[in-house]
């Protein structure tokens, strides 16, 4: 690939969200009105960073024509599947300066045709991309774990590099389904049962057995510590900077993010990890999710620093 070619990165958002925050300014209040979920801040950072990005999503009943318009304001290629069913959302309430969740509707599950559009959409999107990226869903159940495992295996035997920050079930079948590299987080990791502690031990530990079931290279985030990474086998502990924290969420997005662009582009794997973990770190500094300036990002970069890891 050309030193100057973008990359292309599919995002697979089976289910976005629209989102609701409501901000205090001074001494007036701000309504933010958004589409998110993982795969709308993913998408958003790999844009951000350069990518081409296109968005593969579902979105049905009033609140997904809400959302397919307001994606229409996003730097990306969207290819929408209009559902049968309603989508998701969540109101949250930021005046006092920490997030507090007012209500929030996770969607319904995608009935039959509907992923079968979706699959069918994603797959050809996928097979034009340099990286597909696979974002996870705010509620268990709906999405059937098995759409991750089949888009798996079909991108990666036509030679495609699939990335993915999933959890639970969802990560189960897409490592059944391989890939080339897998984001996760130490409490994801330690809800599953797949690590005993948060101890690099523990967590290079889990990402060994990952690999071993399919993930080709695994990176595993802990909050404000050090991260880890599985590299073509071999272990890491990942420094990230330290920045002041404005909102800590969609820091791992951003971090899926930033691996994704790089592999899109031609990097490799360790100029991968530490994109991702800069992305990450801006990204908590703004209220904005999946947000951050490409030159802070790419200054912070060469802060993070990769230690070989001896246990």
């Amino acid at each position: 690939m050309p030193a100057d070619d973008p990359g292309t990165v599919m995002v697979f958002a089976p289910v976005p969200l629209l989102t609701v925050t409501i901000e205090q300014q001074n001494d007036e209040a701000e309504l933010h009105v958004h589409p998110g979920g993982q795969g709308i801040w993913q998408a958003r950072m790999c844009a951000g960073l350069g990518a081409s990005v296109t968005l593969c999503a579902a979105v049905g009943g009033e609140i997904g024509k809400v959302i397919a318009s307001l994606l229409g304001d996003e730097h990306i290629d969207v290819r929408v599947v209009h559902r049968s069913s309603g989508s998701g959302w969540y109101v949250h309430d930021r005046r006092d300066g920490s997030r507090n969740e007012i209500a929030e509707y996770g969607g319904a599950p995608l009935g039959r045709h509907d992923v079968d559009e979706l699959y069918c959409t994603a797959l050809a999107a996928g097979l034009r991309a340099e990286v597909s990226v696979f974002s996870g869903v705010a509620t268990e159940g709906v999405v059937d774990p098995e759409v991750y495992r089949r888009l798996a295996t079909d991108l990666t035997t036509h030679g495609g590099t699939v990335v993915a920050d999933l959890s639970g079930d969802d990560l189960s079948a897409v490592l059944a389904g391989g890939l080339a590299f897998l984001k996760v987080s130490h409490e994801e990791l330690l809800d599953a049962g797949r690590a005993g502690d948060d101890s690099p031990e523990a967590l290079v530990g889990a990402a060994r057995k990952m690999r071993d079931e399919g993930a080709g290279s695994v990176l595993i985030s802990r909050a404000g510590e050090s991260g880890v990474a599985l590299l073509d086998g071999e272990p890491f502990l990942v420094e990230l900077p330290s920045l002041e924290v404005v909102d800590h969420r969609g820091a791992g997005d951003s971090m899926t993010a930033g691996v994704a662009t790089v592999l899109a582009r031609g990097g490799d794997l360790h100029e991968a990890v530490r994109t991702g973990a800069a992305a990450g770190a801006v990204n908590v500094t703004r209220h904005g999710l999946g947000t951050g300036r490409r030159e802070a990002i790419e200054e912070l970069s060469g802060r993070v620093r990769l230690t070989p890891f001896h246990s």
